[in-house]
C-alpha cells in the first residue's frame, strides 16, 4: 500500500471528518438512517487521512504525495 494523499488532503479530510461529526453530534441531522451515513463517510475521510492511502486514487493514478528535490 503506497501513500498517495498529501498533507494539504490529509488535513482538508480531518476537517471533514470533523465537521461531519459535528453535524451528527448537534442533531443538524436529524434522520437516523442519514446520521448513520454521514458517519460513515467521516470515518472513510479519517482512516484514509490517518493510513495516507486513498484506494480511489489508484485507478486514476492520483499520488498528492510531495515530490523531493530533483526528482522531475
Amino acid at each position: 500500500m503506497k501513500k498517495n494523499i498529501g498533507y494539504t488532503d490529509k488535513i482538508i479530510r480531518l476537517i471533514i471528518a470533523f465537521v461531519l461529526l459535528l453535524l451528527v453530534w448537534f442533531d443538524v441531522i436529524v434522520n437516523h438512517t442519514a446520521q448513520i451515513v454521514v458517519l460513515v463517510i467521516a470515518l472513510i475521510a479519517a482512516i484514509t487521512s490517518f493510513l495516507d492511502f486513498c484506494p480511489l486514487y489508484v485507478p486514476f493514478n492520483i499520488n498528492k504525495q510531495a515530490k523531493p528535490e530533483g526528482d522531475e
